[in-house]
C-alpha cells in the first residue's frame, strides 16, 4: 500500500513522524463460508478496513459457482479489495466475485489465498489480468472432481466442523 510521511501527536502530546496509509482504507471481501477464517486476522492488521460480504457455494455436479448473497461496502469502488477466500482451485468463484467486484465499479483488486491450484491461477490470470493473485502456497493439481491435490479438504467444513 503507498504510504505517506505525516506528524501526529503522540500520546503524551509530543509531536511524532510517522508513516500513514496514503489513501481510503481497504475493503475485504471475504467469501462465504471459508473467506470468514481469513477476516480476523486481515482486520488485527487494517483494523479499519470495510468490509464487503459474498457468497457462493460451488455446484458440485457443474463446478460452476451459485451466488446467493452479495453485500457491499459503502464506495466500495473507491477502495482496494481484497478478496479472501482459503482455497483458489477452478478458479471459478474467485472469477465470479472479480466480475460482481467489476460491475460495482471496482478497479483495484487482490485476491489472497492460502492455498491454490495452477488452474486456478491461470483462470482467473486470463478472465481477470488486472488482478493480483497472492497465495501462500500453489498445490499440485486439480483431481477430476474439481479438488486441489493434495489440498486439505473443504476449508469451510474445517473451520465450523461441518460436512
Amino acid at each position: 500500500m503507498p504510504l505517506t510521511n505525516a506528524t501526529i501527536t503522540g500520546w503524551q502530546g509530543t509531536p511524532i513522524e510517522v508513516q500513514m496509509v496514503e489513501e481510503k482504507v481497504p475493503s475485504i471481501v471475504p467469501v462465504f463460508r471459508a473467506g470468514i477464517g481469513m477476516q480476523e486476522g486481515f482486520l488485527t492488521v487494517i483494523p479499519t478496513a470495510r468490509i464487503s460480504y459474498i457468497g457462493y457455494y460451488r455446484d458440485e455436479t457443474t463446478l460452476r459457482p451459485k451466488k446467493y448473497y452479495a453485500k457491499l461496502a459503502e464506495d466500495v469502488q473507491e477502495r482496494r479489495n481484497y478478496i479472501l477466500d482459503p482455497m483458489l482451485a477452478t478458479g471459478g468463484t474467485t472469477s465470479a466475485v472479480c466480475t460482481l467486484l467489476k460491475e460495482a465499479g471496482v478497479k483495484d483488486i487482490k485476491v489472497l489465498c492460502i492455498l491454490a491450484t495452477p488452474e486456478g491461477i491461470r483462470r482467473v490470470a486470463e478472465e481477470h489480468p488486472d488482478v493480483d493473485i497472492i497465495p501462500a502456497v500453489i498445490d499440485n493439481h486439480l483431481n477430476e472432481l474439481g479438488y486441489i491435490v493434495p489440498g486439505l479438504g473443504d476449508a469451510g467444513d474445517r473451520l465450523f466442523g461441518t460436512k
